[in-house]
């Protein structure tokens, strides 16, 4: 191919038929023509000897070079677009983009209330979106562009990801109120469970994979111990719900668990083990990591999650205390 007389008007267009699959659709998004985006994919197969995309039933399926320039030409688009804008000024009141933001219902808690807020007050063209996620899909989510970022655990993750830590949270044990067991053993709210009745009542706990296994068992393994597990749910409020209409005994982070006890009858107790804080990540494409648009919503997140950051703002009692 000989660059020097290559159209670099194109690539939005190969950039577009990766993203969409449709000249039609192509052409919206670009201000095009369906014909005119025709005959720039009819001059893109010319130019690199490749078909790109080939039609299979009612939709094109692309080929393996062009599969192989999706991530380069997408990149170099954005840090074209980056450099001619010169670092100008990004004005959220009139910014329309829609982002995506993936992770646990954790977040659907204890960030989206006050983040709609804040969009609606200074960004009300934004739209932004979230999906239920696990560790296992992050990559997946940012590398097909389902998601801008993601909120998850530390995971071994490819390096074209960026990640900083958000925050870290402890936990507690949550039971419906008049749990029986409890009653019986005279526990307070905020006092510590015995590790007996820990281990010796069923629990509820959060997990989207095959294993069960967490932090707590982790540290229970250490003492020798071990607990029964008998239901587990796809997110931390599902275990709320079902903790309070059952007898099952439940490990929350505390933060989420003292927004939700009142509302859900809960009553919450210390743990009985030493336990390791669990920390949250943030993670995005580093294709994204210059994008004044990506950055700025990267910095609401942030700045909303961090007290709730117990390094830097350790619960207080009186925490406790409003919740119950």
């Amino acid at each position: 191919m000989n660059f020097r007389n290559f159209d670099l008007n194109l690539l939005r267009v190969l950039n577009g038929m990766l993203i969409a699959r449709n000249t039609t659709r192509v052409g919206e998004m670009l201000g095009l023509s369906q014909p005119a985006v025709s005959a720039g994919l009819a001059r893109l197969r010319d130019a690199l000897g490749d078909p790109l995309f080939i039609r299979q039933g009612n939709t094109l399926v692309p080929t393996s070079l062009a599969l192989n320039l999706q991530e380069p030409v997408r990149t170099a688009l954005m840090n074209l677009e980056h450099a001619l804008s010169g670092g100008g000024n990004f004005d959220p009141a009139t910014n329309a983009r829609a982002f995506t933001l993936a992770g646990s219902d954790y977040f659907t808690e204890m960030l989206m209330p006050e983040l709609a807020n804040v969009l609606m007050n200074t960004a009300p063209n934004v739209t932004l979106k979230t999906l239920p996620a696990d560790v296992a899909q992050a990559a997946t989510l940012l590398a097909a562009d389902s998601a801008d970022v993601v909120l998850l655990i530390p995971a071994q993750v490819p390096d074209w990801i960026e990640q900083v830590p958000v925050f870290h949270s402890s936990f507690v044990v949550a039971a419906r109120n008049g749990h029986s067991r409890l009653q019986a053993a005279g526990l307070a709210w905020g006092q510590t469970l015995p590790i007996e009745l820990f281990c010796g009542i069923p629990h509820a706990v959060f997990s989207v994979q095959e294993d069960f296994a967490r932090l707590e068992d982790q540290a229970l393994s250490r003492l020798g111990r071990e607990r029964r597990i008998t239901v587990s749910v796809a997110g931390f409020y599902g275990v709320g719900r079902v903790l309070a209409q059952s007898d099952l005994l439940g490990v929350l982070p505390t933060r989420f668990a003292l927004s939700i006890a009142r509302r859900l009858g809960l009553q919450l107790y210390r743990l009985p083990l030493e336990m390791p804080m669990m920390r949250l990540q943030l993670y995005w494409h580093k294709r994204d990591t210059f994008n004044r648009e990506h950055a700025w919503l990267r910095g609401i997140i942030l700045n909303l999650l961090a007290p709730l950051d117990e390094l830097n703002f350790p619960l207080l009692e009186t925490e406790f205390a409003q919740a119950k």
